[in-house]
């Protein structure tokens, strides 16, 4: 049975992005999203205009800590060989309920992906708005990485989380 990891909420958290269970890589790292082809700090950066890539993993928590954005899973544990999704048996869910008295101030979660959605019937109970996003895993080719940078934007910016883009200058 493999063990995922704690999660990472503050009491002035605002929204938190629930995964599904980390992948090997991030197991192995003891990081969330520690595959490098993982698009989720790719897609932060973009949207803070901060290189969290480049940052050490703990330098990514504190720029997730001053933006109010929390990360856990929906599973606590698991059985899986390798790291798709679809391979995942057994799952033990974590205690979502906690996420408020985690975090009083959280407005949203959002999905990271299909399977973690599977758990929207228990996050909407929350009391709180639920988004489902496209998936960040290298494994979800079928969006663009602009495509999938624009649905995390159009979330991130209704609580204030992204600023919006530039507006196209007019010659």
């Amino acid at each position: 049975m493999l063990e995922g990891l704690a999660p990472v909420v503050a009491a002035d958290t605002r929204l938190v992005i629930l995964g599904s269970f980390p992948g090997a890589a991030s197991l192995a790292a003891q990081q969330y999203y520690g595959h490098p082809r993982n698009l989720l700090w790719r897609l932060l950066s973009m949207l803070w205009d901060e290189d969290l890539a480049a940052r050490p993993y703990p330098g990514r928590l504190d720029a997730l800590r001053r933006h109010h954005v929390g990360l856990w899973d929906v599973y606590r544990r698991c059985e899986r060989e390798g790291s798709l999704d679809s391979a995942i048996r057994a799952p033990e869910p974590n205690d979502l309920a906690r996420l408020v008295a985690l975090a009083p101030g959280l407005r949203a979660v959002v999905h990271n992906g299909g399977e973690s959605a599977r758990s929207r019937r228990l996050t909407e109970q929350l009391g709180v708005d639920v988004h489902t996003l496209p998936s960040t895993s290298p494994a979800n080719a079928s969006w663009s990485f602009e495509r999938k940078l624009a649905a995390w934007r159009d979330v991130f910016s209704r609580y204030d989380l992204a600023p919006s883009p530039p507006a196209p200058s007019t010659p």
